[in-house]
């Protein structure tokens, strides 16, 4: 017995020695579900009801704000008994849908929108759009659907279909996403509140340079040209229309000269009499806020403007406070940090309604009356997203969440309660009900640890100054089984760009799997967000404008040097990574300190910003005939001659974001200064590699640093 007792004990050791020692896949990132925290799917309220639901599997599930009751509302055997009763097909999986009311959920099944009703338990087509149809969206409070075929707007009421646009000029786009969904823009279509009116973008990009990308999965490779306007050249022409779906007419904004400007942030006024759209010039330093009459296109009245030496970015509609047509919000960085705005309509500013070095980062919703907003924002650390209430009188705020970590909230539309996911370093994600005075009703869901019984390194968070005395936050990842009395190697991974912040309190920090990969595999993985990220205010952003590439470098090269001070690291052994921004980041460091960087890896580089794009190209760096040696001082292409050690780039053959022409004029100059460098291209792939194939492009990062560094 004593002797199956030690036995016993050795292999129960074993088993959980075994369990902690767990190594992820590079292929099951993208293929194992269970590798990430679990949540509550489509979570959202039900209509104005105490109830919200949300899916799991095959179940539609509702829970109650006053009882911790979950109770099954719908499974998808019911609804394709619903759906074939009415005649149309089952569906495989049970749908995402939205609550249309209190009783009724609608959703789409291929070209059709449906709507299934609770109390009848009948399903019944609102409308249809076309089998060809992209970009569809229904009109609210009407049957009306509006979407594209093509480059021409079509809608329609689930019986007559109208052709709004009629141009037959491939240049010319209808109802879809403009300016290459900078500016915050994400569609072309924008239905009136009451859904009886259509503004539509119009887009003529017919004087715009065709740019080659080849299709090599045919036998016979096939061209797709695409309009890039490159920095400095020529840019495409917008305007925006309003069509009336039951005069059948209709009437375009007069926007005026010139032509190469921005129209953004589309906003509807409330009576539906007034179009709102914020005017940015070519340069993006000056912007005006214009309203135009709805039914004649005629311009009414600049609100306000907007002027930076630097450049303005709008990137936030005008938000109409409920009950009070004549009053708005608008969000704005004119102080140095994202803020709210209260406004009248006659243009005046009312008050500032936040104000502080944080930012603000989401408008989520009113208290019935309007008489209070919620918005999340940075003001606790700038790692952290947490969510407040502003009472609009008296300008007061509470801050309703509490816990460390960043929240997104899920209001009920009176703002009496709210649904918080969270997540942080040491939460996979919490879900959670609260009222609007912050107190915790009760918790939903509770994530438990996906990575149990992986093998992973301590993750830590560090503040580093930068030259100027700038906090700049990093992440630093030690090697699963970690010894101090080790040398280890390092992988920097680096963005560094605007619009992305790599070190967050969310979990693992922010990082992904693949960098815990790489820790498990013995690297320090070290990540820093330099000036020029997001998130910090408008000076730590723009202090790139007009020489990209040199603020980062420097921050960058703080984190080498404080990595260079740990005894555990080998000073010799350090190489980065990095993709699109990262990537021009990761061969810029590699060329202009090739003592620092061994090994070097980059994805879709931007290699001379004169291939880049006019909208986010010459925001940073105005145009190649405004700023030669801006230009100059950031191409890659004459430092080509001080590559030093090991690079490989990666593209994307059919990238039409950084176009594969980058790394290719850098493979030239490359082969003119007699270097070598290693290179691979995703035939198939656009500006990312996506999909299975990530895990192939995982794989070879990481053999290419296991062989070379």
């Amino acid at each position: 017995m004593k002797q199956f007792l030690i036995i016993a004990l050795i292999f129960f050791s074993w088993q959980q020695n075994f369990a902690q020692d767990k190594v992820i896949d590079p292929v099951e990132i993208m293929t194992n579900r269970k590798l990430y925290p679990t949540g509550l799917s489509n979570l959202q309220w039900r209509g104005d009801t105490d109830n919200f639901t949300w899916q799991e599997a095959a179940l539609l599930l509702q829970g109650n704000v006053k009882n911790g009751k979950t109770d099954t509302i719908l499974t998808l055997s019911a609804l394709n008994n619903s759906l074939t009763a009415a005649g149309f097909a089952e569906m495989r999986r049970l749908p995402f849908a939205g609550w249309k009311n209190n009783s009724v959920i609608s959703f789409t099944s291929g070209d059709k929108f449906l709507e299934y009703d609770f109390v009848s338990a009948q399903v019944k087509m609102v409308n249809s759009s076309d089998s060809l149809a992209e970009n569809a969206e229904m009109a609210p409070g009407t049957s009306w659907v509006a979407y594209t075929i093509k480059n021409n707007l079509f809608v329609s009421d689930g019986t007559h279909k109208i052709q709004v646009t009629h141009d037959e000029n491939p240049g010319i786009v209808n109802g879809k996403s403009v300016h290459r969904n900078e500016f915050g823009i994400e569609k072309g279509i924008f239905w009136s509140p009451s859904g009886k009116l259509l503004a539509f973008y119009r887009m003529d990009e017919s004087m715009v340079t065709e740019y080659p990308l080849v299709d090599v999965t045919a036998r016979v490779a096939g061209l797709n040209n695409i309009r890039y306007p490159m920095a400095g050249m020529k840019s495409h022409h917008v305007t925006v229309g309003i069509f009336n779906p039951e005069t059948r007419e209709t009437v375009f904004m007069n926007t005026g000269e010139p032509a190469e400007q921005y129209l953004t942030n589309i906003a509807w006024s409330p009576d539906e009499k007034s179009l709102y759209i914020a005017v940015l010039n070519r340069d993006q330093n000056h912007m005006k806020l214009n309203r135009y009459n709805a039914v004649s296109g005629d311009f009414e009245l600049t609100l306000f403007e907007e002027i930076n030496e630097r450049y303005v970015e709008p990137l936030h509609p005008m938000i109409f406070l409920p009950g009070k047509p004549g009053q708005f919000i608008w969000q704005s960085q004119r102080d140095g940090f994202n803020h709210l705005y209260l406004y009248g309509t006659d243009g005046k500013l009312i008050r500032q309604l936040t104000s502080g070095k944080w930012m603000v980062n989401d408008v989520v919703g009113f208290e019935a009356g309007g008489e209070g907003i919620f918005y999340t924002s940075t003001e606790v650390s700038p790692l952290e997203r947490q969510l407040y209430y502003l009472n609009l009188k008296n300008l007061k705020t509470l801050r309703l969440t509490s816990e460390t970590g960043t929240h997104t909230p899920v209001l009920r539309a009176d703002g009496k309660y709210f649904i918080s996911r969270y997540s942080s370093r040491s939460v996979p994600a919490e879900i959670y009900l609260a009222d609007h005075k912050a107190k915790k009703i009760r918790t939903l869901h509770r994530s438990a640890n996906p990575l149990e019984g992986y093998a992973l390194g301590e993750t830590s968070f560090i503040t580093l100054k930068a030259g100027d005395g700038t906090d700049l936050y990093c992440r630093l990842i030690k090697p699963a089984g970690f010894d101090p009395a080790r040398k280890y190697p390092v992988f920097i991974y680096v963005y560094g760009g605007p619009h992305a912040q790599l070190v967050t309190e969310t979990w693992l920090g922010g990082a992904n799997l693949f960098l815990n990969y790489m820790a498990q595999q013995g690297y320090v993985v070290f990540t820093l967000d330099n000036r020029g990220s997001a998130n910090r205010g408008f000076a730590f952003e723009s202090v790139i404008h007009r020489n990209l590439g040199k603020a980062e470098m420097e921050d960058q090269m703080t984190g080498v040097e404080y990595l260079k001070s740990l005894p555990w690291v080998d000073a010799e052994r350090i190489g980065v990574d990095g993709w699109s921004y990262g990537g021009f980041m990761a061969i810029s460091l590699k060329l202009n300190y090739p003592e620092a960087f061994k090994v070097a890896t980059a994805g879709g580089p931007v290699i001379d910003w004169k291939f880049y794009e006019v909208m986010y190209g010459e925001r940073y760096m105005d145009t190649p005939e405004q700023n030669p040696e801006g230009y100059k001082s950031a191409s890659l292409l004459e430092k080509a001659g001080k590559l030093e050690g090991k690079l490989l780039i990666i593209h994307g053959a059919q990238d039409n974001t950084v176009v594969w022409q980058h790394s290719l004029e850098f493979l030239r100059a490359c082969i003119s200064a007699g270097k070598q460098v290693d290179y691979f291209v995703y035939p198939t792939h656009e500006h990312n590699v996506m999909g299975p194939d990530r895990s192939h492009l995982f794989i070879k990062i990481a053999d290419y640093f296991n062989e070379n560094l």
